[in-house]
């Protein structure tokens, strides 16, 4: 890589308030916040509104919608075309 041109590689802690969940990686994401991390280490943190621990999709409590009868009802409503 070519020096003096990238910014800052280093740990960063992302945290999810809403669900008291919070991870440590790499990033160039950076906060004039701290936190102090489980290895007794500080590192900047980062606070997110949402991340697997609350997102529907990985907690199961994601909606199925029904698809096939919104179609009737709309065939319904305003009826088939083109019959010719």
């Amino acid at each position: 890589m070519k020096p003096g041109i990238h910014p800052a590689y280093g740990p960063v802690v992302f945290r999810d308030r809403a669900a008291d969940f919070a991870f440590l990686t790499r990033s160039t994401a950076t906060s004039d916040k701290t936190v102090e991390w489980e290895d007794g280490n500080t590192y900047p943190v980062i606070d997110v509104e949402i991340s697997s621990k609350s997102h529907p999709f990985y907690t199961g409590t994601a909606r199925v919608l029904d698809t096939a009868g919104r179609v009737e009802r709309f065939e319904r409503r305003y009826g088939r075309r083109g019959t010719a």
